[in-house]
């Protein structure tokens, strides 16, 4: 493809895979010598979509060839913010159809930023047209989307990158290497993850005519079609089950994934769960407030809490996750992390790192995450450094689809009432046949639900 010559040093692999900031430079451009740039394209240019690929353009010469929104408005804008951004100053071609997209542009690289229920068809549509891919996560709303994802980037041999950009976060990767690695945790038999954010919305909005500028039936495709209700970009799209899997699905796949990565953990043994809404009964949403899960491992269990209302349990770390070992307890969230050692030891405090003054223009953004934006460029260097090397890259699509499906399980045991055991190999929970009739939605007419058999 491009012959961009990166060198990554140790930067592809273990827990160094993202390294500290020092060792890109100002910017990260001194490692990057480029043949030509990267040929881009982004499907869902909203919030968060947009910022992946500011990130991607501040670290990685590329050219946006092309972006793809069902929102008129939001599309448009997104054009002229990109061509003030990228270096040629063009603006980029314009789709409301991903599919016209991908079918009228060679591209190398696809953003998708769009909400969780079009991941799956958008991703493997994506590398059959020989793009290498940057998913955000969770990557799926079922668990065989995700295994379809994970067997189409493996057939067609592209690079897919999850947005679990924790794993390149500065301090983070600190606290993996000088703590946990370091042995200062000693045994760990017990992990608790937690969000209190209140985040869920939850309103009574009337149902109104669809604006001329939004196509609504694009924007639901493969889920089922509720009636509009005013626009559902951000938050309203997140509180109901049609296009997301909750809280759980949003929140603890980024903590539950970064305790996988630290402690070096695959698939759990066992998930269950238990909650519902307690409390929030007076809106519209139908996911959990309230919700308790735990993943089961040989000599260790990692626990979920979240609640969209009340006060967290520890106000310095409303979203996080902490490591008890027998030798000290390590609290850690994007913001920074504390080490508390068991006896007379010294404790250790880390802060996020900020790139204020090397990337001024991030200070003109709206809406951006400030303490996220080095954590994503280093996720997007890790990300060109694999497609460059033929490698797997920190967030690799299996990873993310354990920790994705993990999350969804834990919903399937909440609704079914009982406990969880996953089969990868297989493909199936074993003797459960109701949960396992769950594990892939019915697809909304003509669209076609992905089989990891026949991507």
């Amino acid at each position: 493809m491009n012959n961009f010559n990166i060198n990554r040093r140790q930067f592809l692999y273990g827990a160094s895979a993202s390294l500290a900031l020092s060792t890109f430079g100002a910017h990260g451009m001194d490692l990057i010598n480029p043949a030509k740039p990267y040929r881009v394209g982004l499907i869902g240019t909203g919030w968060y979509g947009k910022s992946d690929l500011f990130r991607l353009i501040q670290v990685v010469p590329v050219e946006v060839i092309a972006l793809c929104d069902v929102d008129k408005n939001q599309l448009s804008e997104a054009g002229k913010l990109v061509s003030q951004r990228q270096k040629s100053g063009k603006t980029p071609k314009l789709y409301g159809d991903y599919q016209k997209m991908l079918a009228e542009n060679q591209l190398d690289i696809v953003l998708i930023g769009t909400p969780d229920h079009w991941h799956a068809l958008q991703m493997i549509d994506s590398v059959k047209s020989g793009a290498n891919v940057y998913v955000q996560k969770p990557i799926s709303v079922d668990v065989m989307e995700g295994e379809a994802m994970v067997a189409a980037a493996r057939k067609y041999k592209k690079v897919v990158q999850v947005g679990t950009q924790r794993k390149s976060t500065p301090h983070l990767i600190d606290a993996k290497k000088n703590i946990v690695d370091a042995g200062l945790l000693g045994k760990i038999s017990h992990v608790e993850m937690c969000c209190y954010y209140h985040m869920r919305a939850n309103g009574n909005p009337p149902v109104e005519a669809v604006p001329d500028f939004l196509d609504y039936e694009m924007w639901t495709g493969p889920a089922p079609l509720r009636p509009y209700d005013g626009l559902p970009h951000v938050r309203w799209w997140r509180t109901f089950n049609e296009y997301g899997n909750g809280i759980m699905g949003d929140m603890c796949i980024h903590m539950f994934d970064t305790v996988r990565w630290m402690l070096k953990l695959g698939w759990p043994k066992k998930i269950s769960s238990t909650g519902g809404i307690y409390v929030q009964k007076e809106g519209k949403s139908n996911i959990s407030d309230t919700q308790s899960a735990l993943f089961e491992y040989d000599g260790l269990n990692c626990v979920w809490q979240h609640r969209s209302w009340g006060t967290p349990a520890d106000p310095d770390y409303p979203w996080s996750f902490t490591l008890f070992g027998e030798k000290g307890t390590l609290k850690a969230s994007t913001m920074s992390y504390d080490f508390i050692p068991a006896g007379k030891g010294e404790k250790i405090h880390k802060d996020v790192v900020f790139e204020k003054e090397k990337y001024p223009e991030d200070l003109k953004e709206d809406k951006i995450e400030l303490n996220a934006a080095p954590a994503t460029r280093l996720h997007m260097l890790d990300f060109v450094a694999a497609i460059e090397n033929g490698g797997r890259p920190i967030a690799d699509i299996e990873e993310g689809h354990i920790s994705t499906a993990s999350c969804i399980l834990a919903n399937l045991s909440m609704q079914t009432g009982r406990p969880i055991v996953y089969d990868p190999k297989k493909r199936e929970i074993i003797g459960d046949r109701e949960a396992n009739g769950l594990l892939a939605r019915t697809y909304r007419k003509p669209y076609i639900h992905p089989n990891p058999e026949k991507v």
